[in-house]
C-alpha cells in the first residue's frame, strides 16, 4: 500500500476505534512526508461513494505528515455531509491522499483541463475548491460552477479569481 495512503487509513482507524491520534513510526514515513509542507486532501469513498473529503489549500502545520493526520480526522470525523464513520464502516473504505502543488493564478477558465488541473474560485474572503480528475466532472464550466457553488459565490458574481494547481494523486 501506498504510504501516504497508509498514513491516512491508520489514522482514520486509530481515531475510531480508539479516539486517539496516530503516530507513525520513522519507518513508515518517505524523507517528504517528515520534511517537506504542503496542502493535502484525504478522501474517503465507501462502495464507490463519497463518505468524506477534508483538506487544506496550503500548509498549515509543519510537516506533511501532520498535514495527512490532521485531515484524516477530520475527513472521517468532521466532514459536515456526513455522519461521523463508524468502525463497522472500516473494513469497506477506500481511501486516497492528493498532495497539492502550489496553486497558480489564471486569466480565464481557458487555461484549466479537469485531468490535470484542480481549481480555486475566490472573490473577498469566500474560496472554494475542486480537486481534478473527478467522476463526473467533465467540463471546465461544471469544474468551475461546483467550486462556485462551494464557495457560495454566485455563477453570475464577477470579479472572481480564477487558480490553478496540480496534485500528487495517492491511492
Amino acid at each position: 500500500m501506498d504510504q501516504y495512503v497508509a498514513l491516512a487509513k491508520n489514522t482514520i482507524e486509530e481515531y475510531v476505534r480508539n479516539g486517539r491520534v496516530y503516530v507513525p513510526s520513522m519507518e513508515e514515513l518517505t524523507d517528504e512526508m517528515m520534511t517537506a509542507k504542503a496542502g493535502a486532501f484525504v478522501s474517503i469513498h465507501e462502495h464507490g461513494e463519497l463518505r468524506g473529503c477534508i483538506g487544506t489549500i496550503e500548509a498549515v502545520r509543519d510537516t506533511l505528515t501532520e498535514e495527512i493526520v490532521s485531515n484524516a480526522i477530520s475527513a472521517a470525523t468532521r466532514d459536515p455531509r456526513f455522519p461521523p464513520i463508524r468502525v463497522e464502516e472500516l473494513p469497506d473504505l477506500e481511501i486516497g491522499v492528493d498532495i497539492l502543488h502550489e496553486p497558480e493564478e489564471i486569466g480565464s477558465p481557458d487555461e484549466l483541463d479537469v485531468k490535470r488541473y484542480g481549481v480555486i474560485v475566490q472573490k473577498g474572503w469566500r474560496r472554494g475548491l475542486l480537486l481534478p480528475d473527478l467522476e463526473g466532472v467533465d467540463t471546465v464550466e461544471y469544474q468551475v460552477a461546483i467550486a462556485r457553488q462551494k464557495a457560495g459565490i454566485g455563477q453570475q458574481e464577477s470579479g472572481v479569481k480564477l487558480f490553478r494547481f496540480e496534485v500528487v494523486r495517492h491511492e
